[in-house]
């Protein structure tokens, strides 16, 4: 009896620890009805704007998101001091919970255009997938959800209606990009990945940002207080100022993306 139950406890610890969320709450044929994630054809578009074509004067778009977490001071203290424009894509769940760099923004409306990162930072794909382990909005419903509740949220906050809506994760399928079309937002894709989601080092961003050339669009993020990542975004944004680069936002010149996102 005691050998049995010995048994039993080395097959009980070598199974896999489930939370409650992930244990099955329904009987088989059921849970066989639930959509499965599949793979689905994704885009990161890009997105260039108009050239200053001044040589030594580059025009640069600066994007940030701010996804979820607080605010990184290194980088909005230094787009405030030395007066560098940014465009700031910002989520609902972010909003609530930054109230003060909100203040910020609003206080300095001459740099910062706010725009919509979405309701939940869900992707904005209208299919069920996973990109970088993340669920998909996956429904037209729910992609419109996602877009028009990051656009109220913003509202409520006191921000200006937004113009243009960027997902989480950048990536998108076609139908869903001629969902957010149709509810009349450009789509901001970028020419130059900053911080790599911010999990980047500090040096390899500051170089990465730096590199940035007359036309490009910059994603980074400012939403990573203890990342490295935003030490190195605030140090490339004091070497590109020094080289005579031309800051603007999105708002302010023309621009082009692919995949129809901005047509």
């Amino acid at each position: 009896m005691n050998r049995i139950l010995l048994a039993s406890a080395f097959l009980f610890a070598a199974l896999p620890v489930a939370s409650a969320d992930e244990l099955p709450s329904a009987p088989p044929a059921v849970r066989a009805l639930a959509p499965k994630t599949r793979e689905v054809k994704l885009v990161e578009p890009h997105l260039h704007i108009a050239r200053s074509n001044i040589a030594g004067h580059a025009r640069i778009a600066l994007t940030f998101d701010a996804c979820m977490g607080q605010a990184d001071e290194r980088i909005l203290s230094t787009l405030v001091r030395e007066r560098i424009p940014a465009t700031i894509f910002v989520t609902a769940r972010w909003l609530k919970h930054n109230p003060a760099a909100l203040a910020v923004f609003l206080q300095n409306p001459d740099l910062f255009e706010l725009e919509n990162h979405g309701e939940n930072h869900i992707p904005a794909v209208d299919t069920p997938t996973l990109i970088y382990g993340i669920a998909s909005a996956g429904s037209p419903q729910a992609v419109k959800q996602e877009v028009a509740g990051g656009a109220a949220a913003m509202t409520a906050a006191g921000i200006p209606a937004p113009h243009w809506f960027r997902g989480s994760t950048a990536k998108y399928d076609l139908s869903a990009i001629g969902e957010i079309r149709a509810m009349g937002y450009r789509i901001a894709g970028y020419s130059v990945n900053g911080d790599g989601g911010s999990l980047l080092g500090a040096v390899i961003t500051e170089k990465r940002i730096a590199s940035a050339k007359d036309g490009d669009v910059v994603i980074s993020h400012v939403n990573q207080p203890t990342h490295a990542a935003g030490e190195g975004v605030a140090k490339a944004l004091v070497d590109l100022k020094m080289k005579g680069t031309e800051f603007v936002r999105l708002a302010d010149v023309e621009d082009r993306g692919d995949d129809r996102t901005t047509e």
